[in-house]
């Protein structure tokens, strides 16, 4: 396998790591020198992608790449891959590609009223940034499709791993406990992005795939689960509506709904942390939390 992440993240650099060991050859792009050690720390060769058609070193590389995955949040502008590829198609780039992967959002689906949706569910998306997904997903779909590779569509919630967890707002003092009656959210731990898609590149699936953990809850048990775990008090309760929030932060909890993963199960995935008590404790017992 000759892999190639563009968009190499938080997400993306657990992919790498899962699939270290299947790779003759890994890549990743950043928009940043200052981000080549983390890349490499991960086993990828890292390049410099800022947008338009891959060339030079970069377009080099593409010619021998078996596997794709695109981590890159369509802007403004659309989707900067997927834009590059579409006039001259995937192979053309690519011509030994035989799998894309497509890192999602389950924003997608936008407001169920708290209802469970899984991937046959019609998209509603509410905010422009999931609309923007939805668009993507479709072009990524049709781009593979005339290429003749199977496209992954994965589907992620509400990411948390090593550095980036209730543990951590807690520790800086910015964790709050917002109250909005009815409200729920799904998450997934990083590591669980990584052995999802994993098993997705090996065993060449296409489709949409939900990736989020089995228990949908209310974001505030979550801060007070982190606080237990810490032996200290949880923030006061805020209420959301008379809260002090940026827009971006008040769409988020417009969306409610509960995401099933019953479809990647159903491939053979076992989640490692299968909902945040897990995870955060996992985080907590093994000191990773902190990043």
């Amino acid at each position: 396998m000759r892999l190639m992440i563009f968009g190499a993240g938080f997400s993306g650099l657990a992919i790498a790591r899962e699939l270290a060991g299947d790779c003759g050859f890994a890549g990743g792009t950043t928009r940043s020198h200052e981000r080549f050690s983390n890349l490499e720390a991960a086993g990828l060769k890292p390049f410099i992608y800022q947008g338009g058609l891959p060339e030079g070193e970069l377009g080099a590389a593409l010619q021998d790449i078996t596997h794709l995955v695109m981590s890159i949040a369509p802007d403004a502008d659309g989707d900067p891959l997927l834009d590059a590829f579409s006039a001259g198609g995937l192979k053309q780039a690519m011509p030994r590609l035989e799998w894309v992967g497509y890192l999602s959002t389950v924003g997608v689906y936008g407001d169920h009223g708290g209802g469970w949706v899984d991937e046959t569910t019609v998209c509603k998306p509410v905010s422009k940034r999931s609309v923007a997904r939805v668009a993507a997903e479709k072009g990524w779909i049709d781009l593979a499709g005339r290429a003749d590779v199977p496209a992954a569509v994965i589907r992620l919630s509400g990411i948390y791993g090593p550095g980036r967890n209730a543990l951590k707002t807690l520790d800086s003092g910015r964790a709050r406990r917002l109250i909005k009656p009815g409200q729920v959210f799904n998450r997934i731990h990083v590591a669980d992005i990584g052995g999802a898609t994993a098993l997705l590149v090996r065993s060449r699936l296409g489709g949409i795939f939900n990736v989020t953990d089995d228990m949908p809850a209310p974001p505030q048990d979550v801060v007070e689960h982190a606080a237990g775990l810490m032996g200290v008090e949880p923030p006061p309760e805020t209420d959301f509506e008379t809260a002090d929030l940026s827009p971006m932060a008040r769409s988020f909890y417009g969306e409610n709904k509960r995401v099933s993963n019953a479809r990647i199960k159903a491939a053979g995935f076992s989640f490692a942390y299968p909902d945040y008590h897990a995870g955060l404790g996992a985080l907590w017992n093994d000191g990773t939390w902190k990043g």
